[in-house]
């Protein structure tokens, strides 16, 4: 799965899961053709349907969002502290360590089994120039690229994990005193 010495691919690093209409499946058959090429894994996989090319974007989008909206509300609550007096910082420690534990959380139980998860959606032209795009039907289609998230998902949870216990700490200290 990797180019070629020229630059060219290979045919095992991309799949187009085309629009092709035989009968009244289609729409079904395009999902099992697309799920097929997740799980095999290619580098990159063309949806030329725009209902599931959108909706793959889209669900790489919001998996996206909560991955980042986890960093970031995570370094807040981790920070904060270091920016604000102590009577201020409670009330944005908590709040965004609870929202990092819960973006992380929700990451961990839809994405992270997901074939999906492991791609992003390309829009770089030059990498987009080297795909056999010609050959489509569509004009608008999902260029899908293959990512490894192991660090991205290790950030996050090591984050969120940070942020749970440092608002663990704040509770408890609130409460004992």
């Amino acid at each position: 799965q990797r180019l070629g010495n020229r630059g060219t691919l290979t045919s095992t690093d991309c799949y187009i899961v085309r629009e092709i209409y035989n009968g009244e499946n289609a729409q079904e058959q395009f999902e099992y053709e697309l799920e097929q090429a997740l799980e095999a894994q290619y580098k990159y996989i063309v949806v030329e349907p725009t209902r599931i090319g959108d909706e793959t974007a889209r669900w790489i989008a919001v998996g996206n969002c909560l991955h980042k909206t986890s960093v970031l509300a995570g370094s807040a609550c981790l920070l904060t502290p270091l920016s604000l007096p102590l009577e201020y910082s409670r009330y944005v420690i908590l709040p965004a360590g609870a929202i990092s534990v819960a973006c992380a959380a929700l990451y961990g139980i839809s994405w992270q089994f997901d074939p999906c998860c492991k791609y992003q959606v390309e829009y770089d032209t030059c990498k987009l120039s080297r795909l056999p795009l010609n050959t489509l039907t569509s004009s608008t289609p999902v260029v899908l690229v293959r990512k490894d998230d192991i660090h991205r998902k290790r950030l996050h949870n090591t984050i969120a994990l940070a942020a749970l216990v440092y608002c663990v700490k704040k509770i408890c200290e609130i409460y004992v005193v």
